[in-house]
């Protein structure tokens, strides 16, 4: 992947510098820099608003085609945007599932239908998506899904739990695998279902974590609905589409998510000179091995793209990158504490903790960073997982025994 910028390039960066610029000068000026690791510091309502900013833009969806609604970049425009975004500190994005998630899987698998119902008002900002996958028993283990419909008088009745449900408090739509094949195991049976989260049906359940927030909850169903033909892929192809789901998180943005960790590394840097810690010849190393580390992120992450530029799909690199970044992150937390001293272990104020911690326990951002990245090995794949798909599908070693 070549990030050089042509005049083409430069010309579309200074449009994405200049929006940004404008419209974080008034009500979002005051959250530059804010919502990155945990999303704590700014309230959710503020970035979804942000979200609908980015929308009138145009800045959704810059990677779909003109034809639904969007911009239909080119890869490296993409990655522009990313790293202008990034590069002008505007605010951290919340884990909007219909554009990064939904949005491309009804593009790939879905009807005409259905890319014309949801699509326009994802990337308008209409509606909000979250995503109904993990359960009590089916965490990266999501062929153990238990949550069930079934096909009556043309609808769908939904019965069930999903776990870690991501602002599931503040979604209008929940795209849900569930078992339609009644006595089906493992990846058989299952399907794709879109339902509508504001019904007497579903019910959710905040979790509240350990730096004080609440994204994530528990989502129950019972007796929910939803209409017959809200069912992507086909009945009994949900695994198949939910994997093409998990395809689509990892992409352009990539980039930009290393420029973000080079920016929080710099600050740690300049946090260890200002109180010290720069004189410790062992903060030293482990802050030197950081940038290195970073840096390999930043050569994996440049492969990926390539794959990606040359034949649109994700290569074995992102597997790759989702272990590492997930492990550094974790990582610079710990390091972020070594740095802190024994001040780190006290709730303090950085002056951006307006809803981590609760409202008489806020921690700063190196504390927040170092609770939140406890889960980046966890989510989106654990690193357990990710090194059996490495083992198993790139390089081909026997499958582990089940």
């Amino acid at each position: 992947m070549d990030v050089r910028l042509d005049p083409v390039l430069l010309e579309f960066k200074d449009e994405v510098r200049t929006w940004l610029e404008e419209h974080l000068a008034g009500e979002f000026g005051p959250f530059r820099g804010r919502g990155l690791t945990g999303h704590e510091d700014i309230p959710a309502e503020v970035q979804i608003a942000w979200e609908r900013e980015l929308a009138e833009g145009g800045w959704l969806g810059i990677d779909f085609p003109a034809s639904i609604g969007g911009r239909e970049c080119s890869l490296a425009e993409q990655v522009v945007f990313h790293l202008a975004y990034v590069e002008a500190k505007a605010p951290g994005r919340i884990p909007n599932m219909g554009v990064t998630l939904l949005g491309p899987t009804l593009m790939a698998f879905g009807s005409s239908e259905q890319q014309h119902r949801f699509v326009p008002q994802i990337l308008s900002g209409a509606e909000l998506w979250c995503q109904g996958y993990s359960e009590p028993d089916a965490g990266s283990d999501l062929a153990n899904v238990k949550t069930r419909a079934e096909l009556v008088d043309g609808r769908w009745i939904v019965n069930g739990q999903k776990v870690w449900t991501s602002l599931a408090q503040f979604a209008d739509w929940v795209f849900v695998v569930a078992r339609t094949a009644p006595g089906s195991e493992r990846h058989a049976g299952l399907s794709y279902l879109l339902v509508p989260m504001n019904q007497p049906g579903v019910e959710i359940r905040p979790i509240v974590q350990i730096t004080g927030g609440t994204e994530f909850n528990e989502t129950f169903f019972s007796d929910a609905v939803t209409d017959e033909d809200l069912v992507v892929g086909g009945v009994g192809n949900g695994w198949k589409v939910a994997m093409g789901t998990l395809a689509f998180e990892r992409g352009a943005s990539t980039l930009g998510q290393q420029m973000s960790f080079r920016q929080e590394f710099d600050d740690l840097i300049d946090a260890a000179k200002r109180n010290g810690r720069w004189d410790d010849p062992v903060v030293r190393q482990e802050l030197t091995e950081a940038y290195i580390r970073l840096e390999i992120l930043r050569y994996n992450q440049l492969r990926m793209l390539t794959a990606l530029a040359h034949d649109g799909v994700p290569g074995p690199e992102a597997s790759i990158g989702k272990l590492f970044w997930a492990g550094w992150h974790r990582r610079m937390g710990e390091l972020a504490m070594l740095v802190a001293g024994s001040g780190g272990m006290v709730a303090g104020s950085d002056g951006h903790n307006g809803h981590g911690g609760g409202p008489d326990y806020a921690i700063d951002t190196a504390q927040r960073t170092f609770l939140y990245s406890r889960s980046h090995t966890i989510y989106g794949g654990s690193n357990q997982v990710q090194r059996n798909v490495i083992g198993e599908r790139v390089l081909g070693l026997p499958r582990e025994p089940r």
